[in-house]
Parts: structure tokens; C-alpha cells; sequence
């Protein structure tokens, strides 16, 4: 078992060094060992989470083609350009509701570059409300009815009587009291920027100017707004389904499970939007959620189904080397998802990967879902798009990586809203 456990592990590592989708075919690589080499019987590929994530993809996509993200996007900017002395709590939040809405935190870059030019407009030292914005945007995924890692989550335990609404009552409160901790504790990082010898070095040389940041014009405000409006009500229905699954239509003893009401209401509201806005479908597939989905589609198919295999020829294995310690302090499986999570840079692939141990180990439903917000963790290692965005945006050098690496600007706030995330969704768990 250990060495098929080494196996996958150099499988994850070089995909996740691979980008983009190395880490899905590496997780077909290795596949390939488990099953040719250590004659493993492959499981079934995770084809209902595949779909799910396409279809909201696909509406996400529409939207951001038809100007829907450009308007969120200056609604967000005059949010933060009318209270700039409070953009270290507004922008996580910002990025944050984001985040919920799309269900991708990489529609945090279209903000990024304006949290960074209102703070150091403000004299605010940018690092503040960045690192927490991004962190923010992480957050997001595991509180997002649509995301990729809440569908994940929600279809592994579909045996369990969970409906969407367990989740997100916990999810929720836990991971925005996270960030709003978090977002305090940012507000003394580092030195006042005027003090910063960064940030007086680049000003004596010249490298800072008074450019301001131009956003991206809404061609056509109504097309917008009607864009966002659909996916908006797409949300809502899901999240209504998902919570009252009396409403669902039934068809003689069986309910329409969620994987299917979520790919159906996607997709129409995708159909809806090029549609009814006459935004061009291909226009769709060329802004930055189109791939940044497809990655997760492929990260997911190659890993999880990686992932489901080593667990399944080895379950009895497992369960007698960690079910007495995971019985006895179930909160260590946090740190394990934790772990992973720094490993495979995405939450869905995760919670894919690693949840079913979980359920195998008899965790309960609901000490799973406190745990959730702990595959956020690949802001550990700071390289991950979003992290390496808002250093870049940072015109005025205060965000960045540190002498030694770990010692960057995500690291407090990333650790801070992880370990308050947790703990307030062991309470809620408690009290509910």
C-alpha cells in the first residue's frame, strides 16, 4: 500500500508543477500504474461532479461574455472608491460575494487591480486588503452553492439525507466570520506604506506614477444586467431545490437528484443568456472562467478517479491503521484535507479525492461539512494564480514572497480564517 500511496503522490506533485491540466493527466498516469502495475480495478470517473461543474461553467462563461462580470466588477469599484478607508473589510468582502455568486474565486483578478490602486491611493499599505482578498475569494468556494467543491461535497453525501441548505448553514456563517477575522487581523500588517522602504525606494526611482487602473467598459449595461439576472435566478432555484427537496419533480418513488437539477438549470440559464442577450456562444468560451473550469473538469476527472481507486483496493488497509485516531480526534481529518488541498491546488478535486476515506472512516456528515473549509489551503505554497495576480498588481511592493518562502503576505491571513472557518463550524454543527 505504501508504495502505491508513493505512486500517487509523485503523480499529484509533478501534475500540480505541470499547471493547467497536468494534474488531471497525471492523475491518469497515475491511474495507469495502479491499475497495469499493482492490478487495482479502476472505479467509476466522477461523471456526475464532471458535468455539474461544465454546466455552471457554461452559465458563468455566458454571463462574463455577455458583460455580467464587467458590471459586477464596476459596481465593486464604486463600492470601494466611496469608503476607502475601510478597504481592508470591504475588499475580502467584496471578493468573497464574488466568489458566491460565480462559484470560481477567479473572478477575483478582475477586482484585484482595483482593491491595490484605491489603497495606495488612500495610503492604505496595499498587502492589507490584498492578501485578505484573496484569501477571500478562496473561502468563497466552500460557502458557493454552484461551486465545484460544494456540488463535490453535496453528491458524496447524497446517501445521508444532507440536503444543499445542511451546508450552507454551516458554510456560510463559518467561512465569512473566517474572513471578517481575518480582515481584522490584516489591518496592522507591516509598516504604515509611508514608512515602507519599499514603497519609498520605487517612489524616489520613478516607478510609481499616477496611472490610474482602467476597467474594462460595459458595452451594454442592459444586456448586462440581464445576464446576471438569469444566472442569479439559476442560483436561487438550486439553492431552493437543493434546501426543499419537496418541490423537486418525482418520478414514481425517486426524486430528480441534484446532479441532474443542477446541470439542467444551468445549462438553460446558459441557453437563456445568448439568447435573450444575443451574445455570441463562442464569445463565451475565450474569457478567463471558460478555462480556468475546464482545468477543473480535467483536474478532477484524472484525480479523483485516481484518488478512488487507491482507496478503494486498500480500504481495509486504511481503516485499520487510521479509523482508531480519527474516531478519537475526527478534527485531524480537517488537517489531512488541509494537507491535500496544498498538494492538488483545487478544492473540488480535494474533497473529491479525499472525502470518501472520510465517509469510510464513519465520519459523520455534518463533521465533514464543518471541516470543508479546509481544503482551502493552497495558499500554503504562493503560487497559485491568484496569489501570484494580486503580487503583480501590487504597484507599490509591499505584497509579496518572503526570504523564506512560506514567509508571504497570504500566509497570516490564509491560517487566521482557516483555523476561525473550522472552529465555528464545529460550534454550528454543535448547536444545529
Amino acid at each position: 500500500m505504501l508504495l502505491q500511496l508513493l505512486f500517487v503522490l509523485v503523480a499529484i506533485i509533478v501534475g500540480a508543477r505541470l499547471g493547467g491540466i497536468g494534474l488531471g493527466v497525471m492523475g491518469g498516469v497515475g491511474l495507469a500504474v495502479l491499475t497495469f502495475v499493482f492490478g487495482l480495478q479502476p472505479t467509476s470517473p466522477p461523471i456526475d461532479v464532471m458535468l455539474m461543474i461544465a454546466a455552471v461553467i457554461s452559465a458563468a462563461s455566458c454571463m462574463q461574455a455577455a458583460g455580467g462580470l464587467d458590471y459586477m466588477v464596476k459596481i465593486a469599484e464604486r463600492l470601494l472608491r466611496r469608503n476607502p478607508s475601510h478597504i481592508t473589510i470591504l475588499a475580502p468582502l467584496v471578493t468573497y460575494f464574488f466568489t458566491f455568486l460565480a462559484g470560481t474565486g477567479h473572478v477575483a483578478y478582475s477586482v484585484l487591480p482595483v482593491i491595490s490602486e484605491v489603497a495606495a491611493e488612500t495610503k492604505i499599505r496595499p498587502e492589507r486588503p490584498l492578501g485578505i482578498a484573496v484569501i477571500a475569494s478562496q473561502q468563497g468556494i466552500t460557502a458557493s452553492p454552484i461551486s465545484a467543491a460544494t456540488v463535490a461535497l453535496l453528491g458524496l453525501l447524497a446517501g445521508f439525507d444532507i440536503t444543499l441548505f445542511d451546508i450552507l448553514k454551516i458554510c456560510v456563517p463559518a467561512t465569512l466570520i473566517g474572513v471578517l477575522v481575518g480582515a481584522l487581523f490584516s489591518m496592522k500588517v507591516g509598516k504604515e506604506l509611508v514608512d515602507d522602504p519599499e514603497y519609498q525606494r520605487r517612489l524616489k526611482s520613478g516607478m510609481l506614477d499616477e496611472k490610474h487602473i482602467e476597467l474594462n467598459d460595459v458595452k451594454n449595461v442592459g444586456k448586462a444586467r440581464l445576464s446576471v439576472g438569469i444566472f442569479l435566478a439559476a442560483t436561487f432555484l438550486i439553492v431552493l431545490f437543493g434546501s426543499i427537496p419537496s418541490l423537486r419533480p418525482t418520478f414514481g418513488d425517486s426524486v430528480l437528484g441534484m446532479p441532474a437539477l443542477i446541470e439542467i438549470l444551468m445549462l438553460s440559464a446558459a441557453a437563456m443568456i445568448l439568447i435573450f442577450t444575443r451574445t455570441d456562444g463562442i464569445a463565451a468560451t475565450k474569457g478567463s472562467i471558460f478555462p480556468a473550469g475546464m482545468q477543473a473538469v480535467i483536474a478532477i476527472f484524472g484525480i479523483a478517479w485516481m484518488g478512488d481507486t487507491f482507496i478503494n483496493g486498500n480500504i481495509a488497509e486504511l481503516t485499520a491503521s487510521i479509523k482508531g485516531i480519527v474516531t478519537e480526534m475526527p478534527w485531524l481529518f480537517g488537517v489531512a484535507l488541509f494537507v491535500m488541498s496544498i498538494l492538488l491546488y483545487s478544492q473540488a478535486a480535494t474533497i473529491r479525492a479525499i472525502a470518501p476515506l472520510g465517509i469510510t472512516l464513519g465520519l459523520s456528515p455534518m463533521m465533514l461539512i464543518a471541516l470543508f473549509p479546509a481544503v482551502n489551503g493552497y495558499f500554503f505554497i504562493p503560487n497559485y494564480p491568484t496569489v501570484v495576480a494580486a503580487i503583480n498588481f501590487d504597484r507599490t511592493g509591499t505584497t509579496g514572497i518572503g526570504k523564506w518562502v512560506l514567509n508571504h503576505s497570504f500566509m497570516m491571513p490564509g491560517l487566521v480564517v482557516t483555523v476561525v472557518s473550522l472552529a465555528v463550524g464545529l460550534l454550528l454543527i454543535q448547536l444545529f
